[in-house]
């Protein structure tokens, strides 16, 4: 593979280096940083991204898939389970579901609706007495939403996380002993209250009886037409000689065709006539600096004079790549997700497409509550990628297609080598 930096790259395929920057914005492209930290691509990769920017409307059949494997024995447990992205992933990839705990009404109703056979535990986290599993369970797994810290102090650890739901987590995980945990979370906890929250979490798995490793995932690269990040958090348990695996990323990424270019018709949201017609100025890819100046200001309002790209409002997706990250509202102003040749917000059948949930997967509850649902998801196939990682650390079989990531040295631990550590390149 022949990596170049971006300006021998734009010398040698005449592209100018910013379309090779936006390209990698835009989450088209990987890149990999040398010792001096200068972004460097795959020549080939560049290349394929250029064709497929030369046909706004991609040719040929759309390469919408689930990914799933052969059921094993493995069981897993999971709390805030939501609609269940992270859950089917891990089903699809081979694990047996004992529990899940999920306190949004609708969504324990999306789960029961499509899996009556799982046991899904409806209810506030906090009262969960989780010792009846222990000793049953191969992968504690949860996405915890995440909250402000009360810091006295790094040194105290899992006394630190009391009062937040990461300390539920971290409950379950004392009276489970599962074999191995995985927490995901949105890139950002990384440099939340300048990095002490992830490293206080860190602590406290470590005061447990757990090392860690932690990746920034990207999903446009692991079989999901969207660009969206995920912190995911793997460990295990001391008493194993066991590794720590991640899934490699691939070049080969889905777009947004690949996702709807046939997705069956759904309800969905609409615009209003001032909007509807507002957005039919945006180009496909484009967003608010596409329209005449008058209309920016008169659409923007009072965020035309604040900082910040706004790049989130009028904003219309494009064919030819993959999704912007999913909101949870795709016709709010700052989060619009317009379907790219249509002047309409993206449909909830679409939503669940582009998060790789299959068509067979319902969602209960209002129009917005499934939006909901589908926004704050774990991409299906992400998690796929990330179950069958972990099925190989369990099982010992096909180690060599994952990538083995050393646990994080407690002792060496800061912000900044935690930084690296999760954005460096799989």
């Amino acid at each position: 593979m022949e990596q170049v930096t971006v300006t021998e790259a734009s010398h040698l395929l005449d592209v100018s280096a910013d379309t090779i920057r936006r390209w990698s914005k835009l989450g088209l492209l990987r890149c990999t940083r040398d010792k001096n930290n200068n972004r460097l691509f795959d020549l080939e990769e560049i290349r394929r991204v250029r064709h497929r920017h030369e046909t706004p409307v991609p040719e040929g059949k759309p390469r919408f898939k689930v990914l799933t494997a052969q059921p094993t024995n493995y069981v897993s447990l999971e709390l805030f389970a939501g609609a269940g992205g992270t859950a089917l992933g891990m089903h699809n990839a081979g694990f047996q579901h004992i529990m899940l705990n999920e306190f949004d009404k609708n969504a324990c109703a999306t789960l029961r609706l499509n899996m009556p056979s799982w046991n899904v535990v409806e209810g506030d986290v906090h009262e969960v007495d989780f010792t009846e599993y222990e000793g049953k369970v191969d992968l504690l797994q949860g996405g915890v939403p995440c909250q402000a810290f009360s810091y006295a102090g790094l040194s105290r650890g899992f006394e630190d996380t009391r009062g937040t739901l990461f300390f539920e987590f971290a409950r379950a995980a004392k009276q489970v002993q599962p074999k191995v945990l995985m927490m995901e979370n949105v890139r950002g906890l990384l440099t939340h209250d300048h990095g002490r929250t992830i490293m206080t979490m860190i602590h406290t798995l470590d005061d447990i009886g757990y090392k860690v490793a932690i990746k920034v995932l990207h999903a446009q690269f692991l079989d999901v037409a969207q660009k969206r990040e995920r912190l995911v958090l793997i460990g295990v348990r001391k008493d194993l000689d066991m590794p720590i695996l991640y899934p490699k990323e691939t070049s080969d990424i889905l777009t947004l065709w690949d996702a709807i270019g046939d997705c069956p018709k759904s309800e969905g949201m609409e615009y209003s006539p001032a909007k509807k017609k507002v957005l039919s100025l945006v180009p496909p890819g484009g967003y608010w600096k596409d329209l005449p100046p008058d209309i920016q200001k008169s659409y923007l309002k009072g965020s035309y004079n604040l900082p910040g790209g706004k790049t989130g409002m009028a904003r219309r997706l494009a064919w030819n790549e993959p999704s912007l990250t999913l909101t949870c509202a795709p016709a709010q102003k700052q989060t619009e997700r317009c379907h790219p040749s249509e002047t309409r917000p993206l449909t909830v059948r679409e939503y669940a497409r582009i998060q790789s949930f299959p068509d067979t997967w319902k969602f209960a509850g209002s129009i917005a509550s499934q939006y909901k649902q589908i926004g704050n998801a774990v991409p299906c196939n992400l998690s796929f990628h990330v179950g069958r990682a972990i099925i190989a650390m369990l099982s010992g079989n096909d180690r060599g297609s994952f990538r083995e990531v050393p646990p994080i040295n407690i002792a060496n631990m800061t912000t900044e080598t935690l930084k690296h550590e999760a954005l460096s390149a799989l």
